[in-house]
């Protein structure tokens, strides 16, 4: 806006207050955010008009602009959380929480974790941070000085906070001074002229009582407005309302498809693709053209500012809808892709996706550093990946190998597939295009490297002209090229465009072939397959970056993009018409980031903006729905579905993928897990395992540089002669919950700091010992029990706000933040032994008993819904199954046991087979179980051995029994977080790892690396073990000792051991040359 459109908002500012207009006052300055009101604000703020507070300030500043908006916003949605607790509104605080709160989990999700707990505490003040909060008068002061001082020093306020110095009544000084002016032109100037009207210049009617004609445009004054002074949109725009389809429509310049265009001769390639000439061809477009969007649109016309009328300004507010025949089945939110499925870890910044064309879970991703890499959605497995490098710099041009020496950093701009998925194309940041050729199993080949553009390739697609396979790109030198993918030769060069061509838009009607191109300055051109220029020139709403795409079926063409100013558009084209037939509503005021979008089914719109994925119905201006794939979601995503829309690829702020579905999309990844899994064990049977027992022989292992090992501090009333018992990490993964075998617990937490800025656990990081400001313990009912005699058990619920525990008496529940005791139930006899809360309700606890027994327990209603009968001694491990359905149960007695959730009937019995040697077929002992990240493999867990079942059919399809150099009966063993390793410990205190698929181990960790030799050192060995929720390497061990113990491999290893390797048969590791000692098959303290 003109410095003198500037000024005049502030005179209508002006003079709205002083006629007391106060809402429309207030409603202008958010608008047009000229001017922040701070006294209004703080009436606001101190009255608690939450809403109006945050609507104000969105004229302003929007969450996510800097770090001090961010904290403008979280302060006052903090206050608001608060006051809602203070009044006991506890439904009112979730509401605030879930909807206000948690977009700032993302960047720090401990701190929402700590603000999820206050609910658990009947007055918040317990709180050590928050104990000195005051009543919310004195409060809301408090936090208004913090603002002010935020807004102050955020420079998004900068020259907002002071009105500028007017004299009264300026604007009406301005239009009396306007009225002289028109006074002293009238030919028959009266004495005392009646002006009753602004609408039309002022003239004195003559004496015979005709109205005089206005007086013609005064060269002096020209700049100044006439009557009218607020045209209309439409009467100044070129682009009027559509006529039938003409030459210069999206549709009549194809059907004259040869009219030459008011543009420079393209310069031809090596190629000439042109068709017939055309001898009806129509007019001309002469002049750029924007869609009538609202068509009562006002645009103030002044001294500097008359240049505005000669280009058209969208103004997106109100548009038309147009129904399609045909279009009335019911769009349902849940055909969507919505379900989080997988979590892909890249490693860099992702810049661009794109589903195979014809295999559906396959993901080609390229990314920030010059990295392209193929996944296998449905295993998790990169296929292969490929770093940047110049194929033959011999071949570049001059200005590219400049570049390249300038700065040898170069990024992934786009990466596509082309339509049979044989070729990949992708567009670099400097200069260069290379196509892969693509082969089965991730093998990708070097094709054709093509120096494309100067500058940046911006993008790339692929396309039919002729009949034959092109490659279309686009760069920092304005210009479009077609290219043979075959050859690589140049066929075609399109020039036109006045700024950077930032993406294209292959298409095709019937028999003729096109493609769309749009700028960074807002252009859109279209061009057919010759030298005869662009044949239709549009400005695209938000007048910066814009992408174009199709429906599925090409019959609907869309556009999405952003202004510089952030305001983002998503709108469909009326072809026939040129004009815009729907802007679909939902976007943020400002964005960071250009918003990316996709099309599926075609039915449905994505886009990633506000930390969400939103969808739209095609039909429909208004947002679907949305969703934030449970959080980590940067500001604007990037997305893209699959073909068939059941898999839907969005970035992360952690530079990963994470890949939703619907329920075809979690069937076709159970299909693959099916087909993997089978797959697998078909080759285990046939070159590892025994076809008789199906025991894994024995196998070499390696043995790595040392561990990074991390001793928790003491753990004061745990005495080192008291076992730890049970051993978790909290779900956040930045603390560790031990529970004695004298019934106390002990809480470590990692602190946020300069050595560790994540604030994550790490074996090289000290945590603390973490104690509310009581002072006081958890401890577990042990009245009229022996907690040595007792078998502990505990449970952690996902929000890390409770934990569940048990050492023979009552069942106790805890508040994570102040260790009080929240409730204790179910008193013995029988005692608890295993706790496992329901995945779906976490009211709801499946409670192994010491009897054999399994009680579901309802812990809202207090009561005990089901009770499971099939033991025949205590019950040692519970797991749920979401895929299957079921919770499966194994006791000291060596059976496991599937139930059915619906019913909680027995299913499936199995006792687990013992190896020969190891006892006699019938002993017992404790046996635990845990799920495979897929819910359908089953781990089991028995002194004697590890085993993987198929838990559908409650069928074994691996065993592990310990041998050489594991000599000693397994202690403990579990998953990793990302079921690819499985930890296991021994009695005589060494620590295996295990690969997750087969079981065969990759190395071993000795004692020594981690228990400090002396008196009584022998007897140590590790009881429980742990593994962080995200951090697949690293793992805690709960000893024998009452000490914990980190472990993590060496930076420079990156990994525990190596791989197992089929050699004739059997398994081979080669062990490190780091091993220390004699010990060549152990991992060694560092």
């Amino acid at each position: 806006m003109s410095s003198l459109s500037r000024e005049l908002v502030f005179l209508i500012l002006q003079f709205l207050d002083e006629e007391k207009f106060k809402e429309t006052v207030h409603k202008l300055e958010q608008e047009s955010g000229f001017y922040f009101n701070m006294k209004y604000f703080e009436e606001q703020v101190q009255s608690g008009e939450w809403d109006e507070v945050e609507r104000y300030l969105s004229g302003f500043t929007k969450v996510d602009d800097n770090r001090y908006s961010m904290k403008i916003f979280f302060e006052i949605r903090k206050q608001k959380y608060l006051e809602a607790l203070d009044k006991q509104d506890r439904a009112r605080a979730v509401e605030i929480l879930v909807k206000d709160l948690k977009v700032f989990s993302s960047f720090n999700e401990e701190l929402y974790k700590e603000i999820t707990q206050l609910l658990t505490l009947d007055n918040f003040r317990e709180n050590e941070q928050l104990s000195k909060y005051g009543d919310t008068k004195s409060a809301r002061n408090i936090m208004l000085l913090e603002l002010k001082k935020l807004i102050e020093a955020n420079p998004l306020f900068r020259e907002k906070l002071t009105f500028p110095t007017l004299k009264a009544s300026r604007l009406r000084t301005l239009i009396n001074q306007s009225l002289n002016w028109q006074h002293q032109l009238c030919k028959n100037p009266r004495p005392n002229p009646d002006i009753k009207t602004l609408f039309v210049d002022h003239t004195c009617q003559p004496p015979n009582g005709t109205r005089a004609a206005p007086p013609p445009n005064n060269p002096l004054v020209g700049g100044l407005p006439k009557g009218g002074a607020f045209p209309s949109l439409g009467t100044h725009s070129p682009f009027q309302p559509a006529a039938p389809p003409s030459a210069t429509s999206l549709a009549g310049w194809m059907a004259n498809s040869n009219t030459p265009a008011p543009h420079p001769a393209v310069a031809p390639g090596s190629a000439t693709l042109a068709g017939p000439p055309n001898p009806v061809a129509g007019p001309l477009l002469k002049r750029p053209r924007t869609p009538p969007i609202n068509a009562t649109a006002m645009d103030y016309q002044s001294a500097d500012s008359e240049h505005l009328l000669k280009r058209s300004r969208p103004v997106m507010q109100t548009v038309d809808e147009v129904n399609y025949a045909g279009s009335s089945l019911p769009q349902s939110s849940d055909d969507l892709p919505k379900m989080l499925a997988r979590t892909l870890n890249q490693g860099s910044c992702v810049m661009s996706m794109d589903f195979h064309p014809v295999q559906q879970t396959i993901l080609l991703v390229g990314t920030n550093v010059g990295e392209i890499g193929i996944w296998e959605v449905g295993s998790k497995e990169r296929l292969t990946q490929r770093a940047f490098k110049v194929w033959d710099i011999s071949v570049c041009s001059m200005p590219m190998q400049a570049a390249l020496v300038k700065d040898p950093v170069v990024a992934v701009n786009r990466t596509m597939w082309s339509p049979d998925g044989t070729l990949l194309g992708v567009a670099f940041s400097k200069h260069i295009v290379h196509l892969y050729s693509y082969h089965l199993g991730g093998d990708l080949r070097p094709h054709r490297e093509i120096d494309a553009h100067i500058g940046s390739v911006n993008d790339i697609a692929f396309s039919h002209p002729n009949k034959q396979l092109s490659i279309i790109t686009c760069g920092d030198d304005k210009t479009i090229k077609v290219w043979d993918a075959s050859t690589g030769h140049k066929q075609y060069t399109f020039e036109g465009h006045d700024a950077a061509v930032y993406s294209v838009c292959p298409h095709h009607k019937e028999n003729i072939q096109f493609i769309f191109s749009t700028a960074v300055d807002g252009k859109i051109k279209a061009w057919l397959y010759d030298h005869l220029g662009s044949r239709v020139d549009y400005d695209a709403p938000g007048h910066w970056c814009t992408t174009m795409a199709y429906s599925a079926d090409g019959t609907r063409l869309f556009s999405c993009g952003t202004s510089k100013e952030g305001e983002s558009f998503l709108v469909e084209w009326n072809e026939s018409e040129g004009a815009i037939k729907r802007a679909y509503s939902g976007f943020r005021k400002r964005s960071s980031n250009v918003v990316q979008f996709d099309t599926t089914k075609n039915r449905f719109l994505a886009a990633g903006d506000e930390f969400l994925i939103k969808f739209w119905d095609m039909d429909n201006a208004s947002v679907l729905t949305s969703t934030d794939a449970e959080g980590g979601l940067p500001a604007s995503p990037r997305l893209r579905f699959n073909k068939e829309g059941s898999l839907l690829a969005v970035t992360t702020n952690d530079n990963g993928i994470k890949i939703l579905c619907n329920s075809d999309g979690l069937r076709l990844l159970r299909t693959f897990e099916s087909r993997a899994f089978e797959g697998g064990k078909l080759f285990i049977d046939a070159s590892v395992t025994s076809k008789t027992t199906g025991v894994t022989q024995p196998v070499a292992v390696s043995a790595p540089s040392g561990p990074i090992v991390g001793a928790l501090p003491p753990a004061g009333s745990i005495a080192a002669t008291v076992p730890v018992s049970r051993l978790i990490y909290t779900n956040s993964g930045v603390a560790i919950l031990a529970l004695a075998s004298n019934a106390v617990h002990k809480l470590w937490k990692w602190q946020r700091n300069e050595r560790n800025m994540s604030g994550k656990a790490s074996a090289s990081i000290a945590p603390q010992l973490w104690q509310p400001s009581s002072g006081i313990l958890m401890t577990n009912d042990i009245s009229e029990t022996n907690p040595e005699e007792a078998v502990p058990c505990i449970a952690l619920s996902k929000n890390d706000s409770y934990v569940m525990s048990a050492s023979g008496g009552k069942i106790s529940l805890f508040n994570m933040m102040t260790f009080k005791v929240m409730t204790t139930f179910m008193p013995p006899p029988p005692a608890a032994t295993f706790l496992a809360f329901h995945p779906q309700d976490n009211n709801i606890i499946a409670i192994g008993m010491e009897d054999s027994t399994i009680q579901i327990y309802n812990v809202q209603v207090d009561e005990v819904k089901s009770k499971l009968k099939g033991h025949s001694k205590k019950i040692s491990g519970l797991a749920f199954s979401n895929a299957l359905n079921v919770l499966v149960s194994s006791g000291a007695d060596s059976q496991v046991i599937v139930w059915s959730i619906d019913g909680w009937e027995k299913r499936r019995t199995k006792a687990i087979q013992i190896p020969a040697g190891r006892g006699s077929p019938s002993a017992t002992g404790d046996t635990k179980v845990q799920f495979h990240n897929d819910h359908i493999r089953l781990l089991v867990v028995h002194e004697t051995q590890l085993a993987i079942y198929d838990a559908s059919k409650l069928e074994r399809v691996r065993q592990w029994v310990p041998r050489d150099p594991f000599t000693s009966t397994l202690s403990a063993a579990t998953y990793s977080c990302d079921s690819q390793l499985v930890y296991a410990g021994f009695s005589d205190g060494s620590v295996g790892v295990m690969d997750g698929e087969s079981l065969l181990p990759r190395c071993r960790v000795a004692p020594s690396a981690y228990i400090s030799q002396g008196i009584g050192s022998a007897n140590i060995y590790p009881l429980v073990i742990a593994v962080h929720p995200s951090e697949s390497l690293q793992f805690a061990l709960g000893l024998s000792d009452g000490s914990v113990q980190v472990l993590e491999p060496l930076e420079t290893e990156g990994k525990w051991g190596t791989g197992p390797s089929s050699d004739n048969g059997a398994v081979v590791s080669t062990p490190s040359s780091s091993a220390v000692g004699n010990q060549n098959s152990e991992q060694a303290a560092r």
